[in-house]
Protein backbone atom coordinates (compact mmCIF):
# COMPACT_ATOMS: atom_id res chain seq x y z
CA UNK A 1 0.00 0.00 0.00
CA UNK A 2 1.35 3.38 -0.98
CA UNK A 3 2.44 5.78 1.72
CA UNK A 4 0.06 8.47 0.42
CA UNK A 5 -2.86 6.06 0.71
CA UNK A 6 -1.92 5.18 4.27
CA UNK A 7 -1.71 8.87 5.16
CA UNK A 8 -5.09 9.51 3.53
CA UNK A 9 -6.73 6.65 5.42
CA UNK A 10 -5.21 7.91 8.66
CA UNK A 11 -6.53 11.42 8.06
CA UNK A 12 -9.97 10.07 7.20
CA UNK A 13 -9.92 7.92 10.32
CA UNK A 14 -9.01 10.90 12.49
CA UNK A 15 -11.80 12.97 10.91
CA UNK A 16 -14.34 10.19 11.52
CA UNK A 17 -13.25 9.80 15.14
CA UNK A 18 -13.33 13.56 15.63
CA UNK A 19 -16.78 13.78 14.06
CA UNK A 20 -18.28 11.15 16.33
CA UNK A 21 -16.57 12.67 19.38
CA UNK A 22 -18.01 16.10 18.58
CA UNK A 23 -21.39 14.57 17.84
CA UNK A 24 -21.37 12.78 21.19
CA UNK A 25 -20.50 16.00 23.02
CA UNK A 26 -23.17 18.01 21.24
CA UNK A 27 -25.87 15.40 21.81
CA UNK A 28 -24.85 15.21 25.46
CA UNK A 29 -25.33 18.97 25.77
CA UNK A 30 -28.75 18.70 24.15
CA UNK A 31 -29.80 15.90 26.50
CA UNK A 32 -28.75 17.82 29.60
CA UNK A 33 -30.34 21.02 28.29
CA UNK A 34 -33.63 19.18 27.79
CA UNK A 35 -33.25 17.82 31.34
CA UNK A 36 -33.02 21.38 32.65
CA UNK A 37 -36.10 22.40 30.66
CA UNK A 38 -38.09 19.46 31.99
CA UNK A 39 -37.02 20.21 35.55
CA UNK A 40 -37.98 23.87 35.09
CA UNK A 41 -41.40 22.81 33.83
CA UNK A 42 -41.86 20.82 37.04
CA UNK A 43 -40.84 23.87 39.09
CA UNK A 44 -43.39 26.05 37.31
CA UNK A 45 -46.08 23.41 37.72
CA UNK A 46 -45.41 23.12 41.45
CA UNK A 47 -45.52 26.88 41.98
CA UNK A 48 -48.67 27.13 39.88
CA UNK A 49 -50.30 24.56 42.15
CA UNK A 50 -49.65 26.89 45.08
CA UNK A 51 -51.01 29.89 43.19
CA UNK A 52 -54.17 27.92 42.47
CA UNK A 53 -54.71 27.34 46.20
CA UNK A 54 -54.86 31.04 47.08
CA UNK A 55 -58.45 31.64 45.88
CA UNK A 56 -59.57 28.80 48.17
CA UNK A 57 -57.74 30.39 51.08
CA UNK A 58 -59.29 33.75 50.26
CA UNK A 59 -62.79 32.27 50.30
CA UNK A 60 -62.15 30.51 53.61
CA UNK A 61 -60.67 33.54 55.37
CA UNK A 62 -63.22 36.02 54.06
CA UNK A 63 -65.89 33.97 55.80
CA UNK A 64 -64.33 34.61 59.21
CA UNK A 65 -65.76 37.54 61.14
CA UNK A 66 -63.38 40.37 62.04
CA UNK A 67 -60.42 38.73 60.32
CA UNK A 68 -57.50 41.09 59.76
CA UNK A 69 -57.87 41.92 56.08
CA UNK A 70 -54.40 43.40 55.68
CA UNK A 71 -52.65 40.03 55.80
CA UNK A 72 -55.08 38.57 53.26
CA UNK A 73 -54.56 41.56 50.98
CA UNK A 74 -50.80 41.01 51.15
CA UNK A 75 -51.24 37.40 50.01
CA UNK A 76 -53.52 38.40 47.13
CA UNK A 77 -51.12 41.10 45.96
CA UNK A 78 -48.11 38.79 46.26
CA UNK A 79 -49.99 36.14 44.28
CA UNK A 80 -50.71 38.67 41.53
CA UNK A 81 -47.05 39.62 41.30
CA UNK A 82 -45.93 36.00 41.27
CA UNK A 83 -48.43 35.19 38.52
CA UNK A 84 -46.96 37.94 36.35
CA UNK A 85 -43.35 36.84 36.91
CA UNK A 86 -42.72 33.99 34.49
CA UNK A 87 -39.58 32.76 32.72
CA UNK A 88 -39.12 30.78 29.53
CA UNK A 89 -36.97 27.66 29.90
CA UNK A 90 -34.77 29.13 27.16
CA UNK A 91 -34.07 32.28 29.18
CA UNK A 92 -32.92 31.05 32.59
CA UNK A 93 -30.52 33.90 33.23
CA UNK A 94 -29.34 34.84 36.75
CA UNK A 95 -31.42 38.03 36.58
CA UNK A 96 -34.61 36.23 35.57
CA UNK A 97 -34.18 33.48 38.16
CA UNK A 98 -33.61 36.13 40.82
CA UNK A 99 -36.80 37.98 39.85
CA UNK A 100 -38.81 34.76 39.83
CA UNK A 101 -37.40 33.67 43.19
CA UNK A 102 -38.02 37.09 44.73
CA UNK A 103 -41.66 37.13 43.60
CA UNK A 104 -42.30 33.63 44.91
CA UNK A 105 -40.44 34.48 48.11
CA UNK A 106 -42.78 37.41 48.71
CA UNK A 107 -45.75 35.08 48.37
CA UNK A 108 -44.18 32.61 50.81
CA UNK A 109 -43.63 35.39 53.33
CA UNK A 110 -47.17 36.72 52.92
CA UNK A 111 -48.61 33.22 53.40
CA UNK A 112 -46.50 32.68 56.51
CA UNK A 113 -47.73 35.96 58.04
CA UNK A 114 -51.34 35.08 57.27
CA UNK A 115 -51.02 31.62 58.81
CA UNK A 116 -49.54 33.14 61.97
CA UNK A 117 -52.49 35.55 62.09
CA UNK A 118 -54.91 32.61 61.79
CA UNK A 119 -53.60 31.28 65.10
CA UNK A 120 -55.67 34.01 66.76
CA UNK A 121 -58.85 32.60 65.19
CA UNK A 122 -59.38 29.09 66.60
CA UNK A 123 -62.87 28.95 65.12
CA UNK A 124 -61.32 29.39 61.65
CA UNK A 125 -58.64 26.77 62.30
CA UNK A 126 -61.34 24.33 63.35
CA UNK A 127 -63.17 24.43 60.02
CA UNK A 128 -62.79 21.45 57.72
CA UNK A 129 -62.13 23.75 54.78
CA UNK A 130 -59.13 25.32 56.49
CA UNK A 131 -57.75 21.95 57.60
CA UNK A 132 -58.06 20.73 54.02
CA UNK A 133 -56.24 23.83 52.82
CA UNK A 134 -53.45 23.25 55.33
CA UNK A 135 -52.90 19.70 54.05
CA UNK A 136 -52.90 20.84 50.43
CA UNK A 137 -50.52 23.70 51.13
CA UNK A 138 -48.05 21.53 53.02
CA UNK A 139 -48.08 18.97 50.21
CA UNK A 140 -47.59 21.70 47.62
CA UNK A 141 -44.69 23.29 49.48
CA UNK A 142 -43.01 19.89 49.68
CA UNK A 143 -43.47 19.47 45.93
CA UNK A 144 -41.97 22.90 45.35
CA UNK A 145 -38.95 22.01 47.46
CA UNK A 146 -38.38 18.75 45.58
CA UNK A 147 -38.85 20.43 42.19
CA UNK A 148 -36.35 23.16 43.08
CA UNK A 149 -33.77 20.62 44.22
CA UNK A 150 -34.23 18.53 41.07
CA UNK A 151 -33.94 21.66 38.93
CA UNK A 152 -30.71 22.67 40.69
CA UNK A 153 -29.34 19.15 40.14
CA UNK A 154 -30.19 19.34 36.43
CA UNK A 155 -28.58 22.78 36.12
CA UNK A 156 -25.45 21.57 37.88
CA UNK A 157 -25.15 18.54 35.58
CA UNK A 158 -25.62 20.75 32.52
CA UNK A 159 -23.16 23.43 33.67
CA UNK A 160 -20.55 20.81 34.56
CA UNK A 161 -20.87 19.20 31.12
CA UNK A 162 -20.38 22.42 29.17
CA UNK A 163 -17.46 23.63 31.32
CA UNK A 164 -15.23 20.57 30.99
CA UNK A 165 -12.33 20.75 28.54
CA UNK A 166 -12.47 20.36 25.57
CA UNK A 167 -16.28 20.25 25.73
CA UNK A 168 -16.34 23.91 26.79
CA UNK A 169 -14.91 24.92 23.40
CA UNK A 170 -17.63 23.05 21.52
CA UNK A 171 -20.31 24.33 23.90
CA UNK A 172 -19.26 27.93 23.33
CA UNK A 173 -19.19 27.46 19.55
CA UNK A 174 -22.63 25.87 19.46
CA UNK A 175 -24.46 28.29 21.77
CA UNK A 176 -24.63 26.34 25.02
CA UNK A 177 -24.12 28.75 27.92
CA UNK A 178 -24.26 28.30 31.72
CA UNK A 179 -27.67 28.39 33.38
CA UNK A 180 -28.67 29.70 36.79
CA UNK A 181 -30.20 27.57 39.52
CA UNK A 182 -32.05 28.63 42.65
CA UNK A 183 -30.01 30.19 45.40
CA UNK A 184 -30.62 29.05 48.97
CA UNK A 185 -33.69 30.92 50.17
CA UNK A 186 -35.58 29.51 53.14
CA UNK A 187 -38.52 31.80 52.50
CA UNK A 188 -39.09 30.42 49.03
CA UNK A 189 -38.24 26.78 49.58
CA UNK A 190 -39.55 26.01 53.04
CA UNK A 191 -43.18 25.31 53.68
CA UNK A 192 -44.93 27.86 55.89
CA UNK A 193 -45.14 26.47 59.41
CA UNK A 194 -48.03 26.69 61.80
CA UNK A 195 -48.74 24.56 64.85
CA UNK A 196 -52.36 23.47 64.77
CA UNK A 197 -51.91 21.14 67.74
CA UNK A 198 -50.74 23.77 70.17
CA UNK A 199 -52.55 23.59 73.49
CA UNK A 200 -54.96 26.42 74.08
CA UNK A 201 -54.92 27.91 77.55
Amino acid sequence: MKRSTIILLAVVGIIVILFFSLKGMYNGFVTKDEGVKKAWSNVESSYQRRLDLIPNLQAIVEGAADFERGTLTDVIEARSKATQTTISADNLTPENIQKFQAAQGELSSALSRLLVTVERYPQLQATQAFRDFQVQLEGTENRINRARNEFNDAVQAYNTAIRKFPANIIAGMTGFHPKQGFAADAGASTAPKIDFKKDKD
